[in-house]
């Protein structure tokens, strides 16, 4: 899986790694010797790092909050300065977002709720009703991608369509975008009747599957 977020952070990352090398030496209009960066650099990398933080962490996120009460401080600063807390606070988002310490409650219950239909499914599944527990698997998959595209900023609609525009979109590769059309495959055979096309060894692996997606590949 691709995750745009993941691979914004570190090209953010190399580019502060650039604009801290422009770093020089000037005098300030008091005579003192103060060090700046070049400014165009630094603003197209502020409005960048602003941008991620809030799409990454949210806008109510304590992230965000910190990086525009950092906006505010006056002029005193040197852009260096400016830099070097703005550089915290974007590291500070990058840790926290890479290590997953960002989930929302919505998404805990959410992924609470997956778990239960999912098990659901399983109990149906062991008691011969295979072609139900292929239904609410193929729901709660559907769920998941919808989801996915909301997150992302991808508009909601078909199943088929969504998992085409997250793959073009490069949220995930086009090896998670087959096996997530062959997953629907099943659950729109079960979902009209047609009990010929699939088989409760089928069911049992699309099972596991959407829990291996939900965990690894659907959580954006």
């Amino acid at each position: 899986m691709i995750n745009k977020y993941r691979v914004r952070f570190e090209e953010l990352q190399e580019q502060l790694i650039r604009l801290e090398n422009t770093k020089y030496i000037d005098t300030d209009c008091f005579g003192n010797e103060v060090e700046y960066v070049d400014n165009e650099l630094f603003n197209e990398w502020r409005v960048k790092v602003k941008n991620l933080i809030v799409n990454a962490c949210g806008s109510e996120s304590e992230h965000y909050k910190e990086f525009i009460a950092l906006e505010k401080i006056n002029n005193y600063f040197t852009n260096y300065g400016k830099l070097l807390n703005i550089k915290s606070v974007f590291h500070a988002a990058k840790e926290d977002y890479l290590g997953g310490y960002l989930s929302t409650v919505r998404d805990l219950v959410q992924a609470e709720l997956f778990d239960d239909e999912l098990e659901q499914a399983k109990e149906l599944l062991d008691k011969k009703y295979h072609v139900a527990a292929a239904i609410i698997a193929g729901v709660v998959l559907e769920t998941g991608i919808r989801e996915l595209c909301k997150k992302n900023n991808i508009e909601t609609g078909k199943l088929n369509k969504m998992n085409d525009d997250l793959a073009k979109n490069g949220v995930y590769n086009s090896l998670i975008q087959k096996q997530i059309t062959a997953l629907a495959g099943i659950r729109n055979s079960a979902a009209h009747g047609k009990t010929d096309e699939f088989t409760i060894e089928q069911v049992e692996n699309m099972i596991k599957e959407i829990e291996t997606l939900l965990a690894f590949n659907l959580n954006g």
